[in-house]
């Protein structure tokens, strides 16, 4: 029954509409991933599946929390942005502000030993001490305007990572400051204390991580193909993670959903991980600065950032890399997966390193997942900006996710037809689809409501209103486990496009072209040798060559629908009204016509192109294309002789040359086996319909004189000039 009410609708939209189908699939994960997730995660394989539940910790009235730590009895501190606070969450979820920097923002934090903690501002740069309770100091007030990242060694010194210039610094925990390390790099925006006394740093322009031994002396680790290094953790095995960006992008809030593309214009996400291992080939000391080593287009061009692994004896190899997401935080969670939170679009990805298979986990509903922090219990918490939020991200599958596709972009209004998908609904699990459209890129109030829910995978007809752009909405419920989908396929009727020719070229008379292909007598393209009939096999055109009385049109067309095209070239008198067809059913784009079937006089010709191949029957559209007006003259000028004169010593030799339809545009003249010699008119310029000559002739020599003319059609003519 449902096959049949498609059908239906087929035919009811013979008029209007394309005759065959298309399907608009979404089966990969580079597909999936250009929409929406809330709850679900999207695989390697391109499966849509329920993922690990979001739980909304603690929600700042900040536009950006920066950095989150934990304190030593379980709170958990937070800076935020733009008024620069600092907030102090409790086990419970309640949290309040624990201290006011006056600042923009508070970038870096370091607890210590007794539930206190770091914080660095900006862009006043100032290191604080904050007890739990809210009494703070100033411990360093550098030159330096930024505070980028704050770290505890073993013996409770502070580092203190500064930019412009880059400096870091090292405050003893009795007081004091002194100055451990000045680099060429414009910020160093993260750090890490290894446990053998040699610090680890990661740099802005260039983006290198260095280890700095305790002379401060540095030495790279990494020279990434990025702009900064925005993130390192070091590892307890002695490894370090480091994510590697290509810029610091303005943090524009985006919706929690972002507005999908259509679908010609939108990019493929590319995600990927690698297990390639680099032995460390850039090295040197602090000052000057080493040029960083050239790297192939296909290392950084166009990428929004990667996350490298060092191992503790200076080997790395790239574990995750984007092309559309940037990259802030990464870390390793309970299982030995690397997580990744990144922005514009607050996605969170795991990555498997046995066999390595990258996973879009879930979609935090914010802009920018800027800080992770793994829990004691496995699960991961993280910090988010736009809006500013605190989100745990739980070792449970959620209950209940949805997946918002892109905005597909069918080109035309179209008719929309069934929806289908293929998945697995396990241990009472099930899956429910919705649509809705509209006719703007971007849904808003103009489009429909999303439809009643469709539960039927084997496919129902769409009951959105026809417009140009279609979304749908797959929403996953859980049971005993979760449930699974691998495709969506929807199909719709595109209205049909009057197909249209942009260009019609008239070539000048007598230019002709050899079909493309070689044979031993190469035909003329386009051209009906109606004795000896040839097909024509090509639209491309050979060599040009001269044949007297052809005619050559070439156009082009196009086809929204990208329906295969026929064509009809029909010819009209100038002034006349009755259109005579030349040829149909053509599918070349060039036509030679021998114009010796007509009479000489200025003509059109119409260039029709048809889709009714690609469409139902009254269905089909035609467009059309005149071209100017151009001359067929097939015949020669007619040269009118006149008595010879004498004039003293000359003698003079008039006549008259005329032509019906093309003027008159070169004529010679030649005295016996002499050679030719172009003559002009009295009037000096040979280009009227009819001129008029007088040429000298040596009266001494009785030789006969020939008179050429040639028309500007090249017809030509010769006559005896008695």
């Amino acid at each position: 029954m449902k096959r049949s009410l498609f059908l239906i609708v087929l035919i009811a939209a013979a008029t209007l509409t394309a005759s065959a189908p298309v399907f608009w699939q979404v089966s990969t994960q580079a597909e999936f991933l250009r929409g929406g997730v809330d709850a679900l995660s999207v695989d390697a394989e391109g499966r849509l599946r329920l993922g690990p539940a979001a739980e909304t910790v603690f929600e700042t009235p900040e536009p950006s929390v920066w950095s989150i730590e934990r304190a030593s009895d379980g709170a958990v501190w937070a800076g935020s942005g733009t008024d620069g606070r600092l907030y102090r969450v409790g086990p419970d979820g309640a949290g309040a502000v624990v201290f006011d920097t006056d600042q923009l923002d508070v970038h870096a934090l370091a607890a210590d030993r007794e539930g206190g903690v770091f914080a660095g501002t900006s862009p006043d740069g100032r290191v604080y001490h904050v007890t739990a309770g809210g009494d703070a100091r100033v411990v360093l007030d550098p030159d330096e305007t930024y505070i980028w990242a704050l770290a505890l060694s073993r013996d409770g010194a502070l580092y203190v990572a500064t930019g412009n210039p880059g400096r870091i610094y090292r405050v003893p925990a009795g007081g004091g400051r002194e100055l451990v390390y000045e680099s060429d790099a414009t910020h160093i925006l993260a750090l890490a204390p290894a446990a053998d006394g040699t610090l680890l740093a990661g740099t802005e322009s260039p983006g290198q991580v260095l280890r700095i031994d305790p002379t401060g002396r540095a030495f790279a680790l990494l020279d990434a193909p990025y702009e900064e290094i925005r993130s390192l953790r070091l590892q307890p095995d002695g490894s370090l993670l480091a994510v590697a960006v290509s810029g610091r992008p303005a943090p524009a809030a985006p919706p929690a959903t972002p507005p999908p593309a259509a679908a010609s214009a939108a990019p493929v996400p590319t995600v990927s991980v690698t297990t390639s291992v680099t032995a460390v080939v850039v090295g040197g000391a602090a000052t000057p600065a080493t040029p960083r080593a050239s790297t192939s287009a296909s290392a950084n061009t166009g990428r929004k950032g990667a996350v490298y692994h060092i191992t503790a004896d200076g080997l790395w190899d790239r574990l995750w890399q984007s092309s559309l997401d940037t990259p802030f935080d990464a870390a390793f969670d309970d299982r030995g997966a690397l997580v990744v939170g990144t922005g514009p679009n607050g996605k969170l990805y795991r990555v498997s390193r046995n066999p390595p298979r990258t996973t879009l986990s879930g979609q935090a509903p914010a802009g920018q997942v800027t800080r992770l922090l793994p829990e004691p219990d496995g699960s991961m918490a993280y910090a988010t900006a736009n809006p500013g939020k605190i989100m745990r991200m739980a070792n449970r599958p959620a209950a209940r996710g949805t997946y918002e596709s892109e905005v597909h972009d069918a080109a035309a209004a179209a008719r929309w037809g069934t929806i289908r998908w293929r998945g697995a609904t396990p241990g009472g699990s099930r899956i429910e689809l919705a649509t809705r459209s509209g006719n703007t890129a971007i849904p808003n109030a103009t489009w429909s409501a999303w439809s009643a829910a469709h539960t039927d995978a084997s496919g129902t007809p769409i009951t959105s209103p026809n417009a140009r752009y279609l979304q749908w909405r797959a929403t996953l419920y859980g049971g005993d486990a979760s449930p699974v989908l691998t495709s969506v396929t929807a199909a719709y009727l595109p209205r049909n496009r009057r197909p249209e020719i942009t260009q019609l070229t008239v070539h000048p008379p007598g230019t002709a072209f050899q079909q493309s292909f070689s044979t031993s007598d190469p035909p003329i393209a386009g051209l009906d040798e109606r004795s000896s009939p040839r097909p024509a096999t090509a639209s491309t055109v050979g060599r040009e060559i001269y044949r007297k009385g052809i005619q050559t049109f070439r156009w082009q067309a196009s086809d929204d629908n990208r329906d295969p095209l026929d064509y009809a070239v029909s010819y009209q008198r100038a002034g006349g009204a009755e259109w005579r067809v030349l040829r149909t059913g053509l599918r070349d784009t060039v036509f030679a016509w021998d114009t010796t079937m007509v009479p000489d006089g200025a003509y059109r010709v119409k260039i029709t192109a048809s889709d009714a191949r690609g469409n139902a029957p009254g269905a089909a559209l035609t467009g059309e294309r005149d071209s100017t007006v151009f001359d067929i003259d097939n015949t020669a000028p007619r040269i009118e002789v006149a008595a010879r004169r004498r004039e003293g010593n000359r003698v003079v030799l008039p006549f008259t040359v005329r032509d019906a339809q093309s003027p008159v545009q070169r004529v010679e003249i030649a005295a016996g086996n002499d050679e030719w010699r172009v003559v002009y008119p009295l009037d000096g310029v040979p280009d009227g319909l009819v001129e008029r000559f007088e040429v000298v002739l040596d009266a001494a020599r009785d030789a006969p004189i020939i008179i050429r003319a040639t028309d500007a059609l090249r017809n030509t003519v010769s006559v005896f000039g008695e």
